[in-house]
């Protein structure tokens, strides 16, 4: 931004007086002043950067001189050094100033000069700060397509509107699955789209969705999209996951969603998919994508991080107890007390938004829920409380309002509302359900319903009841439509109060019946003057106090905010001194209200957990409010405090709002016709003070009635000012709403008569008893009342006439016309005799003769009877009829005699007109409603009673009155102790049965509905002192800001009003912003509260903008309300300053806004002394504004360029009139408007006085008028210009230039600068498309050492919505063109084009005038001009689509003027993205062929072709433009090779024209051609080229450097456009877009440089080669046989699934390792710029074109087993990005998974390199497979291949076969090596030990171990009970052969040898025995 800070300034010689020096500086433009210094200006200079030749235009002048205003001096200051050295400070001292004759003076300025960079958000054009206003959100969001050429967004309405959604799939990523073949499906609104069946974990699929809709908005608005990707398994289709969260815009733009399971959401995150989704209106433009479909690069950690959320299941609880209803079925108060438990998917992110929407539900009709609507909200509330944490969804136990019945109608809500009203329903209370929600977030929870029996006992203390008193006091009701009969209001909360609802306890809820007077002018009002109607009912509910008390907090803060605000807004001058205090007081009332603390609930013992987690959240909101208002700086406070309001209001609505609202229902022939909602906590009163209170209670607030949906009429029911209070009866001790006013009770009944024999009394009453209520229904004998308890009565029965039924609806009437008609019949001799009943009235009643009738009191009579012949009748008045029984009178009235005919009338009427008294019309009402008569009325029920018996009275009443005092005080008011009937209903039913009176017993019965109704008292609040006040209200005008709407307001006129008062200002002529500048004054208003509630709460000020239409007839266009500013004391009055207030139609749609202030005087001693109407002037007979608020005007000069008329049809000799206030100029007629459209006359000059501010400043006003044959003229178009300012221009500028004709017919030769073609064969490496892509694709991808000389622009809008060339529309605008009395969208008849300056202009003619803006050409000789065009289009993107397979067929018609080019048979066959690089070349005459119109068609064989979209290029603004968007500036001047210079102009020559443009000297070179010098300046080529260029074809040194410098004057470069489709068929809907761009060369320049080459590039055909050598260390353990496979390799390119190939099967594999050297061979086409290839096939047998599909270039290849009897397994996959893979390893063991992360961790380093194979063309070595397991993947193997890319030539030169076939070279494939499958037969060892023990000798040695433990134990357990038996019986004694004694024994030697052996044996079975000696 460029900063100016104005230091000083000094006038020499001195002034006498003192003068007040007023700085004034320009910049490109655009004026800031200072009138106070010091001072600083800024200007913002967003995408415009200072230029070499920018400079500052300072002024001074004296604005306190007697001649206004008085030019002091001028300096311009050039920029030059802040554009060499922005960071420095330019300081001029005492700078000295020029006159008027350019001469240096005395006066000096010090001023300093500062270039600052401020980032801004490039789509928003926010004003300079000096506007510390700024612009507000909605504002902002308008200025965005504030441009000429785009759309305008539609406002949303509640009619249906046009729609569009689209959703594009390009690609997803990490799929989980093995072998899966995806699909994306997509759900639109109900309407469901899939894509085509992939395969892979990655698929490509580029699709692209379109669903159009034609609905209401907030029905729209609860439209889903759910996303969901589907894979293929065992012949199902199974969802892997579902959609994404509400966008924070329109668009979704190429977005990665994380993919989870939906029944399976603890599984985590299963893929990703990126997605482009965006929801467009009328008007709306969809962000252009310029990138690639496809790109390696959009894979980081970090998009994957940032956009996924973690997703976790939560089971969600009904706790359902009772419900309160009150259908009458078994039971009213059915008790369920179960749970409801729900399994939902939450984000977690998410928790806490989801629990405070859930309940948000408007009152869902027929029992809905209460609450806000959840899906709306969640966006905006999660970005409003993105900062917070959140929490489970929970609600209660609290109470939930069901509601049925009539609906609202639809309302189009307010800025910052959250609450849509149009989901409002019914209207009828049904109940309440009270229920609890709980969420938690487990594994597992039973979804099944329990009992809550048991638990019912800990909820009980949530059914504590309370009485609650409800009082309301009516104190006017206006603005209603007339109704015929009587009316009146009944209040009522919940069920309490509904009189249709006999189950409750009666209460005084109805006012008194009244009828509706005439106000005067078109409204009627209900006379209550100073007895003001009062309702008290009583209600038990729960204390609540502790919630409503802190919402009644928030409101507060907010109402005072936005109140705050909405005065904000209306300032709209920045510099009104009213700006910063108001912006002070907003900030210190926000931070006093942030620091109320909020009532803590947390030992609250009724606080639910939602109360709890609120009220942190909402404490924590203020807190950061308040700490935001005292840093907060003054700039953009509008949409600052736009943004702290809408946080505030996304906090506000209470779910748990247990409490109905109160509803008062205005009720006619006893049904219910209009109604007000009034929020119950809005008027609950607090015990801890007002804060806690609702804004309402105990205060007068206006409510506007509603009818009900579809019922009513365009006119509002009714305004009601009513003052209500509501709160528990124990605080209604010292209960006293208003300061004044007494309240009343009393009991009424109606004692009634009829006249029988002509004699008045009880005998003849048929159908009412003698004493009955009102209506005459239900009978009420004065001694049947009893006093209610703790009341008494006061006094007797007295007569109290009820004179406001008796009010006449014309009684405010100035005149009144009176009728009669007089009846004949045929005699029997067929003369016309007098009828039976001489007079009546039209409907055949008899009335009083005329001659008897008499003029009522204060009128008088202004002409005597008279018959009345202005209809069909005969001469004397007679119609004649056919008398047809009962009634006597005919049904049809004629003028013509017949014999037949049995009776006729004639109608006499009479004018009565009021006399005119000292009594004004509303003090004669009062003196009517004050008579004291005897009390009688006559009349019938059901017809109006009167003061004055008829002749043919029969009936008439006399109203008794009673009244009822309260007892002692009871410590509450005494009104809510009104409950329950006066008379008993048992007591009533005996009186009418035992009546000694037979004539009542036997004439008059009650209905059964009678007897059930109740005698309640009535309650009065009487004000005996009446104040009087003036109102003032100043207008001065209305304007229309609605693009779409009409241009004009028709004869508009105001209707003020205010209460039963109105007035209007004088009509005016059609304008499109009416200005009145009339006050309207309103004497001697009656007004009876205090005045200072007055002043607390003033009624509204109600203007209503009015329009009359030729027939006279008045229509209303729309309305403003606002409160007026009162003044009790006078002598502190100060004029209020004129602000802006919206005009509002009836459903809330804004429809312009109105300048208007407003006032209420209270007229004291002092305002009698001394008038504020003497302050008034007087002009014209109106009054007119205070000058000390009137605006101020000045003497400008308003210069038109009239240029010409465009697509005027069926004009002969049009003519251009401009009006502006009063003045108004025109041109000559056109006379040969065919031939050429131009004005002869170039300038119009008009001076005039307008306002010098912008607020007030005029519109203009162009009216093209037709001159036909005989003089005849006729207005057939006109346009508005609603401001002037952006035309203010400063004619005394330095180096101001004035707009200049562009001149196209040169002195030169073409030959002088032409460089004549020559042919260039050469075909270079680069293209046109190069550029393209360099443009918008990857750099990388696209690598030329030399394409920085050769570079385009992309717009990604028109080339006129491109901000920095003013819409091309700079030395001419064009301003549309509409018919005189427009209608709605109406449509544009044509078009001017001109162009305005606006400057001071010398009030003295003395004085120098200022320089002429337009130079006045006296030929235009050069137009009509013949050009040749020619016309580029590139492609276009997502068309919608017109064909039943979702796609088109898409072709280019061009028509320009006649012609008409394209052929339909050059279509692109079903895409919704063609390329087309087609050019078309014509030839055309500007202006008369102007506008050119490119239309895409969508080809249909049988059918006639449907026209996708339109756009049309006005080519004349591109010519005349100064900006050369004729023929865009290249980069570089080539004179030959593919980038060759097109224009038919040198840069130099182009230059030397500029530069007379810009009114500046030619350009000069010097001799060598490397120097120029320019606007004053030196410049050399080597400062632009600081070495010569190598690059080929460069023109010569003086153009290069001629073109360096056109660079730098901001013309329009060599570029492509993006301009948007638009169909009639949806208008204003985007159809797709289409890149193109337009050059146009002058016929009289020469033949033009050749054409560009933009033809499609066509895929390259290669070849790629893959050779599988050998697999290793696959993972066996997923096959079958697990230990042994069968091993094989598939591979596939993605997208040419059916060219799979496979290898031949290495059988028998044990280690995972297999050979094959097998050649895959693949053919594709392949697009390297786009990097994708490219495929055409049919989608069916029958399809007519094939289908061109583009998908990456990534090889696939899988690892399979083999098996015999079943499927074969899934081992592993390896995909590989064929233009970005990653380098493989030379040895498997290097070969790792991290080759193939996509987001490594590791340091740059250290990870792995990537390359392209198309540059690397082949390579070898080991790749990873993966195979996902358990959620996550893992290596499965390594495989070792060679790939290479060949080019169709090379495959040619270099033949090879598939797999092993011949040829089979390059290289020669051998048989590969494997082990003899009969091996296991021969060595079964040796297979034993490979299989089992090298994969299982861990298992086995462990099995071994365990084995021989196993052995072991066996064996012992085996052995045990043996040896233990043994052990314990030693039976071996007896297991040995008994002793014997040897024969021998005696033989020494053989005892000897045989005793030891003996005893050894003995010894081992006794060892005790004593071992032999020796």
């Amino acid at each position: 931004m460029l900063r100016l800070v104005v230091d000083s300034a000094t006038i020499n010689p001195p002034l006498s007086p003192p003068p007040r020096p007023c700085v004034t500086a320009y910049f490109r433009g655009r004026m800031l002043t200072s009138l106070c210094l010091p001072q600083t200006l800024i200007w913002y200079l967003w995408d415009c950067p200072l230029q070499n030749d920018s400079f500052l235009q300072i002024i001074l002048r004296d604005v306190g001189a007697a001649k206004k205003d008085r030019f002091i001096g001028l300096a311009t200051i050039l920029l030059q050094p802040l554009v060499k050295k922005p960071s420095e400070v330019l300081s001029l001292k005492d700078l000295n100033l020029l006159n008027h004759l350019m001469q240096s003076t005395d006066c000096t300025v010090t001023l300093h000069v500062t270039l600052a960079r401020k980032q801004a958000h490039p789509d928003c054009v926010s004003p300079g700060d000096d506007d510390l206003l700024g612009p507000s959100a909605q504002e902002v969001a308008r200025r965005k397509l504030m441009v000429p050429g785009s759309g305008m967004p539609m406002a949303l309405s509640s009619k249906p509107q046009h729609f569009q959604v689209r959703v594009k799939v390009f690609e997803a990523r990490q799929l989980m699955g093995n072998n899966i073949k995806p699909m994306v499906n997509v759900v639109i609104g109900g309407y469901q789209y899939n894509t085509r069946i992939k395969m892979g974990n990655n698929p490509f699929f580029n699709e692209i969705f379109f669903q159009n809709f034609y609905e209401v908005p907030a029905k729209l608005f609860d439209e889903t999209i759910l996303i969901q990707v589907r894979r293929k398994k065992d012949g199902d289709w199974r969802p892997v996951s579902h959609g994404p969260s509400a966008p924070s815009g329109h668009t979704l733009l190429r977005k990665w969603l994380g993919l989870c399971q939906p029944n399976e959401p603890n599984s985590g995150v299963r893929g990703y998919l990126k997605v482009t989704i965006c929801v467009l209106g009328v008007g709306d433009q969809v962000l252009v994508d310029q990138e690639m479909p496809y790109g390696a690069d959009d894979t980081t950690t970090e998009i994957f991080k940032s956009t996924v959320v973690p997703t976790n299941v939560a089971y969600l609880q009904f706790f359902i107890y009772c419900l309160k209803t009150n259908v009458l079925t078994e039971t009213e108060n059915p008790i369920w007390n179960q749970i409801l438990t729900f399994q939902i998917q939450v984000l977690l992110f998410y928790l806490f938004f989801f629990s405070f929407l859930f309940f948000s539900e408007r009152e869902r009709a027929g029992g809905g829920v209460k609450g806000e609507e959840g899906r709306e909200r969640e966006s905006h509330t999660g970005s409003t409380l993105r900062m917070y944490s959140g929490f489970l969804p929970c609600f209660g136990p609290s109470f939930l309002t069901l509601r049925g019945g009539k609906k609202a109608p639809f309302r189009i809500q307010e800025e910052n509302t959250n609450i849509p009203d149009s989901l409002k329903d019914g209207l009828t209370y049904r109940g309440r359900v009270f229920l609890e929600l709980s969420t938690h977030v487990t594994s597992h929870q039973d979804l099944k319903r329990k009992d809550l029996s048991s638990e019912v006992t800990s909820i009980e203390r949530h059914h504590h009841r309370q009485k609650y008193g409800l009082c309301v006091i009516f104190l006017s009701c206006t603005m209603m439509p007339n109704f015929k009969d009587l009316i009146q209001f009944e209040v009522s909360i919940g069920h309490y109060g509904n009189k249709m609802d006999l189950n409750y306890k009666p209460c005084v809820s109805t006012t008194q019946y009244s009828p509706v007077i005439y106000d005067g002018n078109i409204y009627h009002y209900v006379p209550w003057y100073n007895t003001k109607p009062v309702v008290a009912v009583t209600s038990q509910w729960e204390d609540v106090s502790f919630r409503m008390n802190c919402l009644n907090l928030l409101h507060f803060t907010r109402d005072r905010l936005k109140a705050n605000l909405d005065t904000l807004k209306s300032i709209r001058n920045p510099r009104d001194p009213a700006l910063l205090p108001q912006w002070e007081k907003l900030l210190r009332e926000l931070v006093e209200d942030c620091k109320h603390p909020l009532p803590c609930m947390a030992h609250q013992p009724r606080a639910t957990e939602l109360d709890k987690k609120r009220w942190q959240l909402r404490s924590r909101l203020l807190q950061e409010l308040s700490q935001k208002a005292k840093e907060v700086k003054p700039r953009n406070m509008v949409a600052t405090v736009e943004d702290w309001l809408y946080r505030l209001n996304a906090v506000l609505p209470e779910p748990q709002m247990s409490l109905p609202d109160v509803m008062i229902w205005l009720t006619s022939k006893e049904q219910r016709v209009a109604y007000a909602q009034v929020p119950t906590h809005s008027i609950l009163f607090s015990p801890t003070g007002a804060l806690h209170s609702g804004r309402f209670c105990g205060k007068t607030q206006t409510l506007v009635l509603q009818y009900p949906e579809g019922e009513g009429q365009d006119m509002l029911p009714a305004h009601l000012r009513v003052c209500m209070w509501f709160g528990n009866v124990l605080d209604s001790k010292n209960l006293q709403l208003l300061r004044e006013g007494e309240v009343v009770v009393y009991a009424e009944t109606y004692e009634n008569q009829s006249k029988y024999k002509d004699q008045w009394g009880q005998q003849g009453l048929y159908h009412c008893p003698n004493f009955s209520d009102v209506m005459g229904h239900k009978a009420l004998p004065k001694e049947d009342f009893q006093a209610p308890q703790g009341w008494h009565w006061q006094g007797q029965w007295t007569v109290e006439p009820q004179r406001r039924l008796l009010l006449d609806v014309d009684i405010n009437k100035s005149q009144v016309l009176e009728e009669v008609y007089e009846n004949q019949c045929r005699d029997t001799t067929g003369a016309w005799v007098q009828a039976a009943i001489p007079n009546t009235d039209m409907n055949g009643e008899p009335v009083e003769a005329r001659e008897n009738m008499q003029c009522p009191r204060g009128w008088h009579v202004k002409e005597s009877w008279i018959v009345e012949l202005n209809h069909a009748v005969d001469s004397e008045g007679w119609e004649y009829g056919v008398a047809i029984e009962p009634s006597g009178q005919p049904r049809v009235w004629n003028s013509v005699e017949k014999t037949y005919y049995s009776c006729r009338r004639r109608r006499w009427v009479r004018v009565r007109c009021r006399n005119h008294g000292k009594l004004s019309l509303e003090e004669e009402t009062l003196s009517f409603l004050q008579l004291d008569e005897e009390g009688w009325e006559y009349g019938t029920f059901g017809s109006k009673f009167h003061l004055n018996p008829q002749p043919q009275s029969q009936f008439r009443r006399r109203c008794w009155h009673r009244r009822m005092v309260p007892n002692k005080d009871k410590g509450i008011a005494p009104i809510f102790l009104l409950e329950g009937s006066l008379v008993k209903p048992l007591k009533e039913e005996m009186r009418l049965t035992q009546a000694p009176d037979k004539t009542i017993r036997s004439s008059w019965r009650p209905a059964q509905e009678d007897i059930q109704l109740h005698a309640l008292p009535f309650i009065y609040c009487i004000f005996n002192k009446p104040h009087y006040y003036q109102l003032f209200c100043y207008i001065y005008q209305a304007r229309n800001l609605m693009s779409n709407q009409i241009q004009t307001f028709q004869v508009p006129f105001i209707r003020l009003v205010f209460l039963n008062h109105s007035q209007c200002t004088q009509t005016l002529k059609s304008s499109a912003a009416p200005t009145w500048a009339q006050t309207l004054i309103f004497q001697h208003l009656l007004l009876y509260e205090n005045p200072e509630d007055t002043k607390a709460s003033p009624p509204l000020v109600v203007l209503e903008l009015w329009q009359q239409n030729a027939q006279g007839k008045e229509s209303l266009w729309a309305r403003s309300m606002w409160s007026p500013v009162v003044w009790l004391d006078v002598q502190k009055r100060t004029l209020p300053p004129l602000r802006w207030h919206p005009l509002v139609k009836l459903l809330g749609e804004k429809e312009g806004e109105i300048l208007v202030s407003c006032e209420l005087i209270l007229e004291t001693e002092s305002v009698k002394e001394r008038p504020p109407i003497l302050s008034v002037p007087w002009k014209n007979g109106v009054y007119t504004l205070p000058k000390s608020i009137q605006p101020t005007l000045k003497k400008m000069a308003v210069e038109i360029l009239v240029w010409g008329l465009r697509n005027m049809k069926q004009v002969h000799s049009p003519q251009l009139l401009v009006e502006c206030w009063e003045e108004s100029l025109q041109t000559e007629p056109i006379k040969d408007f065919q031939t050429n459209p131009n004005f002869k006359q170039s300038v119009l000059f008009l001076t005039l006085f307008i306002p010098t501010e912008e607020a007030y400043a005029p519109p203009l006003t162009l009216k093209v008028v037709d001159n036909q044959d005989f003089g005849q003229q006729t207005v057939v178009g006109q346009a508005n210009i609603h401001s002037l300012q952006p035309y203010f221009c400063d004619p005394w500028a330095k180096d101001y230039v004035p707009p200049q004709l562009p001149s196209t017919l040169l002195d030169y030769f073409y030959e002088k600068f032409w460089i004549s073609p020559s042919t260039d064969q050469y075909q270079h490496e680069v293209d046109w498309w190069s550029k393209l892509f360099w443009a918008t694709g990857d750099a990388k991808a696209l690598q030329y050492k030399y394409k920085d000389y050769h570079t385009l622009k992309v717009y990604d809008c028109e080339l006129e919505a491109v901000p920095a060339f003013e819409g091309l529309q700079d030395f001419c605008q064009t301003f549309r063109l509409y018919q005189e009395e427009p209608k709605l969208d109406s449509p544009v008849v044509g078009e001017f084009k001109g162009l305005f300056r606006v400057y001071p202009f010398p009030e003295d003619p003395k004085a120098p005038k200022p320089p002429r803006q337009f130079l006045v050409w006296r030929n235009k000789e050069d137009f009509p001009q013949e050009c040749l065009v020619r016309v580029y289009v590139v492609r276009a993107i997502n068309l919608q689509p017109q064909d039943s397979n979702g796609l088109c067929d898409p072709y280019v018609i061009l028509k320009l003027g006649q012609t008409t080019m394209g052929n339909r048979d050059k279509y692109c066959p079903n895409t919704l993205n063609p390329i087309f690089g087609i050019m078309f070349e014509l030839s055309c005459t500007i202006p008369l062929e102007k506008d050119l119109e490119i239309q895409l068609y969508d080809f249909d064989l049988f059918s006639p072709d449907e026209k996708i979209g339109t756009t049309v290029i006005d080519l004349e603004n591109r010519l005349l433009s100064g900006f050369g968007a004729r023929c865009g500036l290249s980069k570089s001047y080539c004179y030959a090779g593919p980038f060759r210079w097109r224009d038919q102009m040198t840069p130099s020559f182009l230059l030397e024209r500029h530069a007379k443009q810009k009114g500046l000297p030619p350009p000069l070179f010097s001799p060598e051609e490397d120097t120029v010098f320019y606007n004053g300046k030196k410049f050399k080529l080597q400062s632009f080229e600081p070495k010569p260029p190598p690059v080929h074809y460069l023109g010569p040194k003086k153009e290069r450097l001629a073109l360096y410098l056109l660079h730098t004057q901001g013309l329009v470069p060599e570029h492509v456009e993006t301009r948007t489709l638009y169909s009639n068929s949806q208008p204003g809907i985007d159809q797709g877009k289409v890149q193109m761009w337009v050059d146009i060369f002058p016929k009289k320049l020469g033949p033009p440089g050749p054409p560009v080459n933009i033809r499609p590039r066509k895929p390259k055909r290669y070849e790629l080669r893959c050779i599988v050598w050998k697999t290793a260390q696959v993972d066996l353990r997923r096959s079958l046989t697990s230990g042994m496979s069968d091993i094989y390799v598939k591979g596939w390119l993605a997208g040419l699934e059916k060219d799979m190939q496979k290898t031949d099967i290495h059988y028998h594999s044990l280690t995972g390792e297999s050979n094959f050297n097998w050649r895959f061979i693949f053919t594709m086409d392949y697009l390297a710029a786009e990097r994708v290839c490219v495929q055409s096939q049919k989608d069916y047998i029958w399809s007519l074109d094939p289908t061109v599909m583009k998908f990456p270039a990534r090889l696939i290849i899988q690892i399979w087993d083999n098996n015999t009897f079943s499927t074969d397994d899934f081992l592993g996959v390896l995909e590989l990005d064929l233009f970005d893979m990653p380098l493989p390893t030379r040895h498997a063991n290097l070969c790792s998974i991290r080759m193939m992360e996509t987001n490594s961790k590791w340091p740059y380093f250290l990870q792995y390199k990537h390359f392209s194979l198309f540059k690397k063309k082949t390579i070898t070595g080991w790749w990873p497979a993966q195979v996902l397991d358990g959620g996550t993947w893992h290596m499965s193997g390594k495989v070792k291949m060679t790939l290479e890319i060949l080019s169709e030539k090379e495959a040619l030169i270099k033949p090879a076969g598939r797999g092993q076939s011949d040829p089979n070279q390059y290289p020669t494939l051998h048989p590969p090596l494997r082990p003899n499958t009969l091996f296991i037969l021969r060595s079964p060892v040796t297979i034993l030990c490979r299989v089992f023990w090298k994969r299982y000798h861990f298992k086995i040695i462990i099995g071994a171990i365990i084995f021989i433990i196993a052995l072991m134990l066996f064996s012992f357990i085996y052995s045990a009970p043996n040896y233990l038996a043994m052990n314990w019986v030693k039976p071996e004694l007896r297991l040995n052969a008994p002793i014997k004694t040897p024969k021998n024994i005696m033989n020494p030697t053989s005892s000897t040898e045989t005793l030891p052996g003996t005893m050894n044996r003995l010894q081992d079975i006794f060892p005790e025995l004593p071992a032999p000696q020796d």
